[in-house]
């Protein structure tokens, strides 16, 4: 059986105690913590940045997931390293030389991946799975918390999965974007093994219920 994540996304939490959010997240079960950084350039909004990381750096242990929604990415992702990510994944449309920003982000200390939007062919993967460590298919367009699934998303879920068991190597495949507790198992079945969920978890008053609902579903697979 896989080993399954959850990763709630700060996106939806309550920014005025930010710190209190994570902790209580991570007591409830939480696996990462997912943290959505746009730029309203390469996405249509602004979020977060490095010193946001870097304050909750200290609140948990657990991997700070860093999704990089910036365009350029290369001038970010030391800062963010510096700050305390684990993880930092970029979309390869927001990169001039895709291979030099996987390689950057592993000389900075974080396991390096890709974004793949709903209509981002995986075929950006050919030539660069040795620098891999985990693969996010958005099953939303990027650049707004509370969004519905899109369906076609598991299809492509299922062509990574593919990949990454014929590349022999141990790589990881999020999923991001409407992850709820009725449709965690869809995805869980394509092949994914992390799941990024916002609304749906810092939406609700009790954090452990859903993400205890959301293992029980992942249970059955």
């Amino acid at each position: 059986m896989p080993t399954y994540r959850i990763a709630p996304s700060i996106l939806s939490a309550d920014f005025a105690r930010l710190g209190e959010e994570v902790r209580n997240v991570v007591r409830d079960g939480a696996d990462i913590i997912h943290f959505d950084v746009m730029d309203n350039h390469y996405v249509p909004n602004l979020t977060i940045g490095p010193l946001v990381c870097e304050a909750i750096r200290p609140h948990v242990q657990v991997p700070i997931d860093v999704h990089l929604m910036v365009k350029p990415v290369d001038r970010i992702i030391p800062d963010f390293a510096k700050a305390g990510a684990n993880i930092i994944t970029f979309h390869p449309e927001a990169s001039d030389h895709v291979d030099r920003s996987l390689q950057l982000i592993r000389d900075n200390g974080c396991k390096a991946g890709l974004v793949f939007n709903p209509a981002t062919p995986l075929s950006y993967l050919d030539y660069v799975m040795d620098k891999i460590d985990i693969i996010l298919i958005m099953s939303v367009n990027p650049g707004f918390g509370g969004q519905s699934f899109i369906p076609e998303a598991l299809k492509k879920i299922a062509e990574a999965r593919q990949r990454i068991d014929a590349s022999g190597r141990e790589i990881m495949l999020e999923v991001d974007g409407g992850i709820k507790i009725d449709n965690i198992a869809a995805a869980a079945k394509a092949g994914a093994d992390t799941f990024v969920a916002g609304s749906a978890i810092f939406g609700k008053p009790d954090y452990k219920a859903v993400i205890d609902a959301m293992r029980t579903q992942l249970a059955t697979i």
